[in-house]
């Protein structure tokens, strides 16, 4: 892999930072995160800021560039990317481990006194704003905003900003009218006696509207801000978007330019009470006088988004079976390929999405395919690269996370494979994954139960065997929406920022989340299983002070592989639990199977879910 020469880069930038504040005078540093304006994990290619002046193209990390340094901050599923990818110019920081020191704390250390430390206050959510500028000034210094973005100066053949189509979504696939979730907000706001609500979040404008796109790859989203009132709503778009039918849609929306948003709230909503999220930008949420601000940790918009209403759980029950019937397909055709020497890792991505483009309403993939062998699955959000393609080896694990976007739903599923004979060691640490797989999908929890709360239960298996792995036990997925839908999950080992938002919100019924622990060997292999979760009411035989209890139903049915399986370390619950999944496996999935001739691919299948 050829590692990008920052040299030329980091010098125009550091020219920039000389007159680089808002008020025109020089910052010490400036602070380059992986986002947008709407805080958006996945980006757009005018926003990848930070890949570009690093070289360093994982999906999370910030960068931070002084007169004489260059670091990367990035979180433990990209460890080993970033040291492949940063060049000599770059410090990586590894978040999460001992002694690595926090962005403010590195800063504090290593800037002369009284210095100016520049960010760009559209990309800066507003919380990691404020704390940032509590913990600098506390050393002497000083958080400004920049003169426009330093990066986008030195940025030559800046890709465009995207103005995909707009999808209306019929009321058959959403469940509700897009004026039926707006009153549903104002009586919300009404309660919090506020006058306005501020919605920034491209996934929550999105499905508050009944309306999709594909802005961002990989996610049908659209850029847009969202002003609700008490008597109007408010949308902050590229007005060219919308088409006759798209403003029929919209009947009672007054529109707006897109960049006309901070200018609409300090002229309207400034004095008045403005309910808004933390985790908008600083730019946003300072439009509004301080004694004004409503501000919460997740919108509204994303609370009522992440409890699913009956039509999206059936679409994303659905979507799954198809996609389900996509991947029983892709992994018996890897059976069969793989032994011929001729699979690489990047063609069997691409046969992955051959089959699933076959299915019923496939829109396209949710994420870039993870296909992985060997030590490429230690990297745990590997990518497959054409120009530095891979065999997928018969004697070596394969790890494939992939997902698709359909109309009625998104998925998100994680398989480990052998094709040959794994060894003893692959196998206890394959099994222990998959105990803790078992141990999340058949928990029985109360009411009030918080998603990080139930992350050790993945865990403990591989923590008796001295075994761990550094990413979140799970997340939430939209419906044909984000991958990673916010702000419910099982976090432990993600940013403080996921941690926080997500430690205020309890599992409820309709909610969807992931279940994928795993465990990595740096340079041998990787392991992870997934399946997307739908959290139910649980019938129990007791009702402790009247609490609801709840449980989780797998939705995601794909065989997992027995031959890596050591069954003396199953007990007879995680036996009885398999059994019955793969039972499910067959009765769902087999007949879709045979009604599509896939007849081969059936025997697969029935194979592949043997009773244990």
């Amino acid at each position: 892999m050829k590692v990008k020469d920052t040299t030329a880069l980091l010098t125009k930038l550091r020219c920039c930072m000389k007159t680089g504040s808002k008020a025109g005078h020089a910052v010490n540093a400036i602070v380059v995160p992986s986002s947008d304006a709407h805080q958006s994990e996945y980006l757009a290619p005018c926003d990848l800021r930070r890949a570009f002046i690093s070289g360093f193209t994982g999906s999370a990390g910030t960068a931070v560039v002084t007169v004489d340094k260059a670091a990367l901050w990035t979180d433990g599923r990209y460890f080993l990317q970033a040291e492949t990818e940063l060049d000599s110019n770059w410090m990586l920081m590894k978040m999460g481990m001992k002694d690595t020191p926090t962005i403010e704390e590195w800063l504090c250390k290593v800037l002369p006194e009284s210095s100016y430390v520049g960010v760009n206050p559209l990309l800066y959510s507003s919380s990691s704003w404020s704390k940032m500028e509590n913990a600098l000034e506390k050393e002497g210094h000083k958080l400004v905003e920049t003169s426009d973005d330093l990066v986008d100066k030195v940025w030559e053949n800046k890709p465009a900003a995207p103005s995909s189509s707009l999808i209306i979504l019929k009321d058959h696939l959403t469940g509700k009218t897009s004026s039926e979730k707006i009153e549903d907000l104002r009586n919300q706001m009404k309660e919090k006696e506020s006058k306005w609500l501020v919605v920034t979040a491209l996934d929550d404008i999105a499905w508050l509207f009944n309306l999709r796109a594909s802005d961002i790859e990989y996610n049908p989203v659209f850029f847009a801000y969202t002003v609700i009132g008490l008597n109007s709503v408010h949308l902050f778009i590229d007005q060219a978007r919308l088409t006759p039918e798209v403003q029929a849609h919209l009947p009672s929306v007054e529109v707006h330019k897109y960049d006309s948003i901070i200018s609409f709230l300090e002229q309207n909503c400034a004095s008045e009470k403005t309910w808004l999220n933390s985790g908008s930008s600083h730019a946003i949420v300072s439009s509004i006088y301080k004694k004004y601000r409503q501000t919460t940790s997740n919108s509204p918009v994303s609370m009522m988004k992440c409890v699913k209403n009956q039509t999206e759980i059936e679409g994303m029950v659905s979507a799954n079976n198809r996609d389900a019937v996509a991947l029983c397909r892709y992994f018996h055709w890897m059976e069969n390929e793989v032994p011929k020497g001729t699979v690489t890792e990047c063609s069997a991505a691409a046969k992955s999405l051959e089959f699933r483009s076959q299915e019923n309403d496939f829109v396209s993939l949710s994420f870039g395919t993870i296909s992985s062998s060997g030590p490429s699955g230690a990297i745990i959000h590997y990518s497959p690269n054409i120009d530095d393609d891979k065999p997928v080896k018969k004697d070596e694990l394969y790890l494939c996370d992939s997902g698709a976007q359909y109309m009625d739903g998104t998925t998100d599923t994680t398989r480990t494979l052998h094709f040959g004979e794994p060894t003893d060691h692959e196998k206890e640490c394959f099994t222990r994954v998959l105990k803790g797989h078992i141990s999340l999908a058949s928990v029985v929890f109360p009411a009030g139960t918080k998603g990080y709360w139930l992350d050790t239960l993945a865990r403990m298996h591989l923590w008796k065997a001295g075994l761990d792995y550094l990413h979140g036990t799970g997340h939430g997925v939209g419906c044909f929406l984000n991958v990673h839908e916010g702000p419910v999950g099982t976090y432990i080992g993600n940013s403080d920022r996921v941690v926080v938002v997500a430690s205020d919100v309890e599992l409820k019924a309709g909610m969807v989340i992931t279940d994928e622990p795993g465990f990595y060997e740096d340079g041998k292999f990787g392991i992870r299983i997934e399946n997307a979760l739908l959290c139910k009411k649980a019938e129990t035989k007791h009702n402790f002070r009247g609490k609801q209890f709840f449980q989780f139903e797998s939705i995601a049915l794909v065989p997992i592989q027995q031959k890596l399986i050591d069954k003396s370390l199953l007990i007879e619950d995680e036996i009885a639990w398999l059994n019955v999944y793969h039972q499910r496996c067959r009765d769902v999935i087999g007949p879709a199977l045979r009604e599509g001739g896939h007849a081969a691919t059936y025997d697969w299948l029935i194979r592949e879910t043997e009773p244990i």
